[in-house]
């Protein structure tokens, strides 16, 4: 006999819309959606109310939290500078071997540190490689973007679908039908066939296939790289001239005007630095006083110098006789940055984020696609993706992306922090993985011995630790995890596999799949992946168990498949964070990503079936 909808399957059901629809619309954030969430099941007793908050000390959030604070461990140490080394080194210049090698790197970490915090590692250093060869950087970023991805499914480390899948099993083995067969959950390296099958996949797809499906398109951006500083933010930006120092006399109007005042009149320059009396400083606040003697290091065309200094009665000095200092380009210059999806700049215009006061960075331009403001950026609100210029004191700067709200793309003097420390690093990073391995621990209770390890060694401390953790994500997976959890017990997963078996009548196991994975990538491009992963693997077991299939592979197909998110700009941060840097429009992802979708989701049927025969 079929099962009826009950009043606790329509609130499931309407719990899950909710979550779908304020997850695409962005009305909240996506933090406070999974709380609301939350909150909801336990008022409703959907699942009982000493479980309601298990899923913030579940392994699956511990397990997060500890790879997020070892994998700023082994950037703080210096890992990935000597990896751009020997990236720069294996590729000898030559575009066809430096992107192999890029993607080969990305690829490798990928399976250990979690994709979001890779790709904020790995732009600068692709910048850095692209402004040394000349090859454009909308030729390195998108493939590595897609190749992190690809091979995120190598281990249970980095990828939070894969790590919430246990969890997830768990419950689902708490709910199982008389007779039928407990689950049993994966080991760290049991998905590693297929991951590794993938990987290979993204390298080669873009290998054999890059420079045809790459962007052809011939535009500014593409014409020069961040790495050549001049050039490249006159031709993008329209951001060129010349620095000079502008001295303010007895005489000149700008006397007691503010810096905010100074910079609204006609034809102003860019004011980047200002020295009053023996005080000087980079990125004067908008409120800053302009006084008698007051010299102002500016930025524009020398003709535009020349009649901005004739017209407010200053005296024009083309060398930095008093400010040369500051802007020793060693110290200070122009840089982009982008705006991660998990920063608090986000719904903020520029004005109110007061960059000048709280870190001494100027905003000059901010691009969105293929608009460019110049004009009155303070009142830009800002985007998740959005590329920010800012002129700056590179240690400001460093310590401005201190707190993961923007990421620096341009590659920028930078001081190792604890070099001393990456043997430390490595080696508490690879005990950690041997005792997730070689033991029977679990793998929060493992990952958490290394980053413990490397707190108590100095490689970071808790200050550290605590930045480095994304609470976004910890939140979001931690309240949807109870979700997936009402969905087995009110048998609302059961239902709804009834209604697929239903439509799809006497389908092959591997039709049923394919509709499986195909719903899934579907709903991870519009939602977070983790979120897809816990409203589709009850639904898979229950059809798993409904038709005699292998359960663990059905789940499996839904936990990789919401990793292949290719087709969107927006369906995961990785490729939202790539977007601005490298110049892509939407077309560019779906000429480049549709195919590989399509393959992704081949190889990963194929590959389980075959593993999980």
């Amino acid at each position: 006999m079929g099962l009826s909808l009950t009043p606790d399957m329509i609130l499931v059901l309407g719990l899950v819309g909710f979550t779908m629809i304020m997850l695409v619309l962005e009305w909240v954030r996506a933090d406070m959606v999974a709380l609301l969430v939350v909150v909801v099941i336990g008022l409703t007793g959907l699942i009982p109310a000493d479980r309601v908050f298990n899923g913030f000390a579940g392994n699956a959030v511990i397990a997060i939290i500890a790879i997020m604070i070892m994998g700023e461990g082994l950037d703080r140490a210096g890992v990935l500078n000597l990896t751009a080394n020997f990236v720069m080194r294996m590729a000898r210049g030559a575009e066809s071997r430096l992107g192999v090698v890029i993607n080969l790197v990305a690829s490798l970490f990928s399976a250990v540190i979690p994709s979001q915090a890779l790709a904020a590692i790995m732009i600068p250093v692709s910048s850095r490689l692209s402004a040394r060869t000349g090859v454009p950087l909308s030729r390195l970023l998108l493939p590595m973007a897609f190749c992190i991805l690809t091979a995120t499914n190598t281990t249970l480390i980095a990828n939070s679908p894969l790590i919430v899948l246990n969890d997830l099993i768990a419950s689902a083995n708490a709910n199982l039908p008389p007779g039928a067969h407990t689950i049993p959950k994966f080991g760290l390296f049991s998905v590693t066939p297929i991951g590794l099958a993938l990987a290979f996949l993204g390298v080669g797809y873009f290998y054999f296939f890059g420079r045809k499906l790459l962007p052809g398109h011939e535009d500014e951006r593409l014409k020069v790289t961040p790495g050549r500083t001049e050039s490249y933010f006159a031709e993008t930006y329209g951001i060129g001239g010349e620095t000079a120092e502008l001295t303010v006399t007895a005489e000149s109007p700008l006397v007691g005007m503010s810096i905010g005042e100074a910079e609204q009149l006609h034809e102003a320059p860019l004011i980047l630095a200002i020295k009053s009396g023996n005080e000087a400083r980079m990125a004067p606040p908008a409120d800053h006083v302009i006084w008698v003697g007051s010299v102002l290091g500016v930025l524009g065309p020398r003709e535009q110098l020349s009649q901005f200094a004739n017209n407010q009665l200053c005296r024009l000095s083309p060398r930095m006789r008093q400010l040369g200092e500051l802007f020793n380009p060693t110290r200070a210059g122009i840089s982009e940055v982008v705006i991660p999806p998990v920063s608090r700049f986000i719904k903020q215009t520029i004005g109110d984020l007061r960059l000048r006061k709280r870190f001494g960075i100027s905003v000059l331009a901010v691009n969105r696609g293929d608009q460019v403001f110049r004009d009155d950026v303070r009142a830009v609100t800002l985007r998740a993706g959005d590329t920010v210029v800012l002129h700056s004191n590179w240690r400001d700067l460093s310590l401005a992306a201190e707190d993961k709200d923007l990421v620096v793309v341009t590659d920028i003097p930078k001081d190792e922090q604890r070099p001393g420390k990456i043997w430390q690093a490595v080696g508490f990073f690879v005990m950690a993985k041997c005792l997730a391995l070689f033991t029977n621990l679990d793998l929060s209770v493992a990952m958490m011995t290394g980053a413990i390890a490397m707190l108590l060694s100095g490689v970071l401390n808790m200050d550290e630790a605590y930045k480095a953790i994304n609470w976004k994500t910890i939140f979001v997976t931690a309240c949807l995890i109870p979700l997936g959890w009402s969905m087995d017990s009110t048998g609302t997963a059961a239902w709804l596999a009834q209604q697929v078996l239903h439509y799809l009548g006497g389908a092959s196991p591997y039709v049923l799949q394919i509709v499986l994975g195909v719903l899934t990538l579907l709903f991870s491009q519009v939602m977070s992946n983790v979120g897809a992963t816990v409203m589709m693997v009850p639904i898979a077991i229950s059809v798993a168990v409904a038709t005699g299939g292998n359960p663990s592979a059905y789940a499996l197909i839904v936990a990789v498949s919401s990793s292949n998110t290719f087709l969107l700009s927006s369906g995961h941060p990785a490729l939202m964070m790539v977007t601005g840097p490298g110049g892509y429009r939407s077309k560019d992802f779906l000429r480049v990503g549709l195919p590989l979708t399509a393959l992704v989701l081949t190889v990963t049927i194929v590959a389980i079936n075959l593993v999980f025969r």
